[in-house]
Order: structure tokens, then sequence, then C-alpha cells
């Protein structure tokens, strides 16, 4: 059974077999154990924006509101302030940024 706070154990997955964990508002803790505030920032303004990722990413936003809809798929996933948020390595999809977004975020090496 899927737990809602192991991204790695998410049962949503759509055709292919990739998708996007949400972790809504994790506490300090999680983010302190996860050095998050060490990771790089990264920001965008509104609009939409074809993304590919070549490796699994893990960003944690401090502002904005994003859909990020799957590409093959009928699936929107939304996140915004406060979400952790993990997209695995090969997932194509499309940003619509209906807030401008400020995040921290890491690739992971593997």
């Amino acid at each position: 059974m899927a737990s809602g706070s192991n991204p790695d154990s998410m049962d949503t997955d759509p055709p292919g077999g990739l998708s996007i964990a949400v972790e809504h508002n994790p506490p300090e803790s999680r983010l302190l154990q996860l050095g998050v505030k060490s990771w790089p920032k990264w920001g965008c303004p509104t609009g939409k924006f074809p993304v590919k990722f070549d490796a699994r990413q893990t960003c944690y936003l401090l502002k904005g509101k994003v859909r990020a809809h799957i590409k093959g798929s009928s699936e929107c996933v939304e996140f915004g302030a406060g979400d952790l948020v993990v997209f695995p390595k090969g997932l194509s999809c499309t940003w619509d940024v209906v807030a401008a977004v400020d995040k921290y975020y890491k690739f992971d090496s593997s």
C-alpha cells in the first residue's frame, strides 16, 4: 500500500509509470534533514514551459503555483508554495505557471 508522505511508494502512476509526487507542507524537520536550504535556487515567471527531466529532481517551492500537465496522460498535478515535489527521471510535462515560481531544487546523481 502506498504512503502519502513517501514519494517512492506513490501508486497513482499515469501510463508509462512516471508520476509527480507532491508532499504538501512538509515539517521543518524534514526540510532540514534533506538540506533544502543548501540547494541552488531557481525561479520563473508566469507562462507555459515544456520540461523534460533527464534526472530525478526534488524541489521545494518558496512561492508560486504550477499546474503540471504530464505528456501522454490526462493527469494534471498542482503544486505551489510550501510543497516538496519529486519529478522522476524521464518525465516530460508542461508547466503552466499561474503564479511566478521561486524554488530550491536538486538533481539526483543516479
